[in-house]
């Protein structure tokens, strides 16, 4: 295989715009949660729809708790991928540490195929640990299987014989993965702000993404720069940088304010009850988004300068906006999606046109 071709990423002068999603749960009318299987087809229509309105990426999350119904993304993109034509289809994330790297390869490479070539996938550790006791893994084990993993998964990128030796796996001697695929499987690394997985993304060659979901997108700054710093001491070229954050598009910013926030606040305080959290303010989902804040959350002009002043910000070559909330209503998502596709990514192809 010849080296990936990892400009269909996009790159800071011409990013991809994209979306992702983790299948959340909604609620029926009675109050009571929404069968899994139908977030699921409710996920496959708004690919669908994102993909006829001209989104450039679609991202699903792995999972394997109530509240999101996406365990087995590699599924639900193939199906996706016989109804869509020019939608790029990965995850957000893969949790490669409780997975094999090796079968990962081999459903995604399937997934090329049968995408012609539109598959990629977002390697991770993610914030969520249920996938660790479900598939017989030890926490204590934590950092060295992911990077043991991504090594890997490193290896087998280039579709050739892989020798290879770890201590959480069956190592591999001059072994041949299959299918072989027509132009490799893009692999990102995602990140939540870790020095050290910024560095380690660097070391094996792969570009990067940062999930900003709170805070401000200007504090990681100094991640995006250690990235290219460490690319560079290396001798590498420079790579794609993406960035992952909450938010809704409507109508207008009182409205898209107003649908998100029962729903944002819901979601915070599920889970601060697992990890502790506080209560969740009205002030402090306006400050979330606010102009600099993690949340991208208005009418299509604010989104889009939103985006566009953090693509510049970071050097962007990828921004991906995590469209579903909690409970938010499936029509309310399809109407983001459409607004994202049809007037955000235009006017922040404008903006960015304009310097």
């Amino acid at each position: 295989m010849n080296a990936l071709d990892l400009s269909v990423l996009g790159s800071p002068e011409h990013p991809t715009l994209g979306l992702d999603t983790f299948g959340d749960v909604g609620r029926e009318a009675d109050g009571s949660p929404q069968h899994q299987a139908e977030a699921i087809r409710e996920t496959v229509a708004e690919a669908v729809l994102a993909d006829q309105v001209g989104v450039d990426y679609l991202g699903l999350g792995e999972h394997h708790r109530p509240d999101y119904a996406i365990s087995a993304p590699d599924v639900v993109l193939a199906a996706i991928a016989g109804q869509t034509e020019r939608l790029r289809l990965g995850t957000g994330v893969t949790v490669l540490s409780s997975d094999d790297p090796v079968r990962v390869y081999q459903r995604f490479a399937t997934l090329q195929a049968i995408s012609h070539g539109r598959a990629e996938v977002q390697l991770g550790r993610g914030s969520f640990i249920e996938s660790f006791p479900l598939f017989g893994y030890d926490l204590d084990d934590y950092e060295v299987l992911f990077h043991e993993k991504v090594e890997l998964f490193h290896a087998l990128q280039r579709e050739q014989p892989v020798t290879w030796n770890g201590s959480k796996r069956a190592p591999l001697s001059n072994q041949t993965v299959h299918p072989r695929t027509e132009a490799g499987v893009p692999a990102w690394i995602a990140v939540g702000g870790s020095p050290q997985s910024v560095v380690r993304a660097a070391s094996f060659g792969m570009p990067l993404v940062l999930a900003v979901i709170g805070g401000s997108p200007g504090q990681f700054v100094p991640f995006a720069d250690l990235y290219r710093r460490a690319l560079a001491e290396s001798g590498q070229e420079l790579l794609p940088i993406g960035m992952h954050s909450p938010g809704h598009v409507a109508a207008t910013d009182e409205l898209a304010r107003e649908q998100l926030f029962p729903h944002q606040k819901d979601l915070y305080e599920r889970l601060g009850r697992e990890r502790g959290w506080g209560p969740y303010s009205r002030i402090a989902f306006e400050q979330g988004a606010s102009p600099t804040g993690a949340m991208f959350v208005g009418s299509p002009e604010t989104v889009a300068q939103k985006i566009a002043w953090a693509c510049r910000e970071l050097g962007l070559s990828r921004f991906q906006l995590k469209y579903s909330v909690g409970a938010l209503p499936h029509e309310q998502r399809m109407e983001s999606v459409r607004l994202y596709g049809t007037e955000v990514i235009p006017r922040v192809r404008e903006l960015l046109a304009q310097g």
